[in-house]
């Protein structure tokens, strides 16, 4: 099955052979949402392309959070007719605690997919690790 770049950024796959997971849990398992797969499961490509590869995705990470941040003060202000500073922090705090899973897998899905120079392959090497 061929998937398209954006069906494998969407559903967390890996970038060569858009396939494989990413992530060895699901978004909800909150004490083990961050656990990724050392090399992927379908074709064994090493998602860490280097050591500190996915500091990078910090910035991505602050872009969405940053997002999220300006989506909420506009409907604060539109919907709730400009309330006190103080609600506008608490529930940006909020949110961006409740948040934090989705931001930090959005945020390594987007930057694996976007500077690891990994092209996709139809039938890419299958490399067998023990440490998958």
């Amino acid at each position: 099955m061929k998937r398209s770049k954006l069906e494998a950024v969407a559903g967390g796959c890996c970038p060569r052979c858009r396939e494989g997971k990413l992530f060895k849990y699901p978004v909800w398992k909150l004490t083990k949402f961050d656990q990724m797969h050392k090399y992927c499961p379908t074709c064994g490509l090493r998602f860490e392309r280097e050591p500190g590869f996915f500091i990078g995705a910090m910035y991505v990470s602050y872009g969405l959070t940053t997002g999220i941040i300006l989506a909420t003060a506009v409907v604060l202000f539109y919907l709730f007719n400009d309330p006190s500073p103080f609600v506008y922090i608490g529930v940006s705090i909020s949110l961006i605690i409740l948040s934090v899973p989705f931001t930090f897998r959005a945020s390594r899905i987007i930057y694996i997919h976007l500077f690891s120079d990994v092209s996709y392959e139809e039938n890419p090497p299958k490399i067998e690790h023990a440490d998958s």
